[in-house]
């Protein structure tokens, strides 16, 4: 095997046209173990020059919703009352920590999601 770390743009560029060519390869062969070797160097390489920022926590919950054929008020055991849920929804109130733990226990939303500060809070 002739393989080398990804230092540099190109590098990762020849990596992925070098996967290309194994991408067929049978598991616990020479070009599988390449295949893993080379998939795990592109995949260090793009979570350091690509990392993925977590989603605003509203959007996120409004994915779930969308996803899950949830509407409004089946936030409201979760979140409070009708209008406290459109003031989430709005981001004209903030989750509360109260609020996370439930939409993380209920919907398995991430955590680590919710907690992040919104893009913006509209202001009342």
């Amino acid at each position: 095997m002739d393989i080398k770390p990804i230092r540099t743009e190109q590098d990762y560029h020849d990596a992925l046209a070098r996967i290309e060519t194994v991408m067929d390869a049978k598991e616990n062969s020479p070009e599988g173990d390449l295949l893993d070797v080379l998939t795990t160097l592109v995949e260090a390489y793009e979570r350091k020059h690509f990392p993925i920022d977590l989603p605003d926590p509203v959007e996120a919950i409004k994915f779930y919703m969308e996803q899950n054929g949830l509407a409004p008020k089946d936030l409201e055991p979760v979140l409070g009352r009708r209008n406290r849920v459109y003031e989430v929804l709005n981001s004209t109130r903030p989750l509360t920590l109260n609020m996370i733990r439930n939409l993380h226990a209920t919907f398995g939303i991430p955590a680590d999601t919710l907690i992040k500060s919104p893009k913006k809070l509209a202001v009342r």
